[in-house]
């Protein structure tokens, strides 16, 4: 009987490294807009790492170095954590199941991986910050031996993080649904400015770094920021803190590593998707969902559950609804925290939500020929309007209602809730209205993939459906935003403020009424036009 002899770590971790080598050549050599590309990012994140690295060794000898270079490391393996699931292409070798087929075995392909993933600039960007942040704090030839043993363990605890959080989603990340979520990126750029906005002004008001100092108290014990607080405290003396300090990046260094092969030894051992039996789960009976016995009966209720699966299961319609959701709480809480907001900034959680109402159409890509089958008269086209826009109202209500009140709870702001949720309930009929309107006059396309959201050619009728739409609601929200400031200047508008809650509802309601009327018989005539344009590209 033959046997498959053992591979030892020794003559795997060689092979692991060329092939990551061989395959970022060959990634290069495809074309030359590739390899500028590359050249291009390369140069940007060695500048931005080298000015990084000045700057912590100019804050060498200030008081809260600490204080900036512990924050900094915690941030860098956040980032490590989750780029995998953002940019599950950007490393071929992040997919272990490309080596399922061959005699390896897990422990030995852990450490081969380990040392292969430490070759790219993705890891000299981490050293040179690393380093940076050790130069920060160490004073003493014991500093400068744990600085050197610290920048190792927190190095290998961000690649084993980034690691073992991919092996646990390759399932996902290898999916052409789950490289389509790669859209949500966008949203964490846009949360993390914000956040770091909102940092910026809070060290700027505060007084400078001393501000970081509690944060760097509780970050110092935490892996593999704990690294870098073992530098600081055996620059202080306290040897015993530095050891704790160090044991706590080896201890989670040795976790993530046994995370990372129990995950790898699964998906080399256990079945995926591809070779279990389908005929079990497609021989359910399938029922009518939860969801779905909660809505109105008929067409109404059909279209909203059909609206909400979108919002759902869709990776762009996701993308959009995510990304207004967070936004439209981020604009108006955190200019409540920095004490600059207003009230009224709540309406913008109504306007975010407000503008998914236009495209409605292009929502449905050529899927939408289905829907234009069933729409025979202008009842029904009404009907399938009338159904997305309530789909729409069942989030956006209580989140408008929510945002509102969080903001001026924040505010100490209660007299004027009735007035922001009118205003915001006015907005929002007058979005919905519009964005009716707009959705069978100007439809266009959204390319499933990629990272466009108009299809080539179209996005001239993009802009008018929107920034046109936009401006139409304003204006119809014209009778409600004069009569707020018509209250707010008058002698007696503080006993009559609340009439602005019942009133900017029931405006809302009827504008989105009046709105929807107008846009059924539209789209009823315009039926092949839409379908061809939602359908282009």
């Amino acid at each position: 009987m033959t046997t498959v002899p053992d591979v030892s770590a020794a003559s795997i971790t060689p092979v692991v490294v060329r092939l990551k080598l061989s395959l970022l050549r060959n990634g290069l050599r495809q074309s030359g807009g590739r390899r500028a590309a590359y050249i291009v990012s390369v140069v940007v994140a060695l500048l931005v790492a080298a000015l990084q690295l000045l700057g912590l060794i100019a804050l060498r000898g200030n008081a809260h170095a600490a204080a900036v270079s512990l924050p900094l490391v915690a941030v860098l393996a956040l980032g490590w954590a989750v780029m995998p699931l953002f940019f599950p292409s950007g490393d071929e070798t992040l997919d272990p199941t490309r080596l399922v087929m061959l005699p390896l075995r897990p422990q030995p392909l852990v450490r081969a991986l380990l040392v292969a993933s430490l070759v790219g600039v993705g890891p000299l960007f981490t050293l040179c910050l690393l380093t940076g942040s050790v130069i920060s704090v160490a004073y003493g030839a014991t500093a400068w031996v744990t600085a050197v043993v610290g920048v190792v363990l927190a190095l290998l605890v961000c690649v084993a993080l980034a690691r073992a959080v991919a092996a646990a989603n390759i399932r996902l990340l290898s999916s052409r649904k789950g490289r389509d979520l790669a859209v949500l990126s966008g949203l964490v750029v846009a949360v993390g400015a914000q956040l770091v906005n909102f940092g910026a002004q809070r060290l700027g008001s505060s007084g400078g770094l001393s501000a970081l100092d509690p944060a760097a108290d509780v970050l110092r014990w935490v892996p593999p920021a704990s690294a870098i607080g073992a530098v600081d405290s055996a620059s202080e003396g306290s040897y015993g803190s530095a050891v704790v300090q160090l044991a706590l990046c080896g201890a989670a260094l040795a976790g993530l590593l046994a995370l990372w092969s129990r995950h790898l030894t699964r998906l080399m051992t256990s079945p995926d998707g591809s070779t279990l039996q389908a005929a079990e789960p497609a021989a359910r009976e399938r029922g009518s969902s939860g969801l779905g016995r909660l809505l109105p009966a008929g067409r109404t209720g059909t279209v909203m559950e059909r609206s909400l699966r979108y919002v759902w299961r869709d990776p762009k319609t996701k993308a959009a609804w995510v990304t207004s959701l967070a936004i439209g709480l981020i604009v108006p809480v955190f200019n409540a925290l920095q004490g600059t907001g207003s009230a009224y900034f709540a309406c913008f959680a109504a306007g975010m939500l407000g503008i998914q109402m236009y495209n409605q159409f292009g929502q449905d890509t050529s899927a939408f020929w289905i829907v234009a089958m069933t729409i025979s008269s202008t009842r029904d086209a009404y009907v399938e309007l009338r159904g997305r826009a309530l789909a729409l109202l069942l989030i956006t209500l209580p989140y408008a209602t929510l945002v509102s009140v969080l903001t001026t709870a924040l505010l100490g702001a209660w007299r004027q809730l009735p007035e922001v949720l009118g205003l915001s309930f006015a907005l929002l009929g007058a979005m919905l209205a519009t964005g009716a309107w707009s959705s069978a006059r100007f439809p266009y396309s959204i390319p499933q993939e990629g990272y466009k959201n108009v299809a080539p050619g179209q996005a001239g009728l993009a802009w008018i459906a929107i920034f046109g739409g936009m401006v139409s609601a304003a204006l119809l929200s014209a009778p409600v935003i004069a009569l707020t400031i018509w209250l707010n200047v008058s002698a007696d508008g503080d006993r009559w403020s609340w009439l602005l809650l019942p009133l900017g509802a029931l405006y809302g309601a009827l504008i989105t009424l009046l709105g929807l009327r107008l846009a059924a018989p539209r789209t009823a005539r315009r039926l092949p036009e839409i379908l061809a344009a939602v359908s282009k590209g």
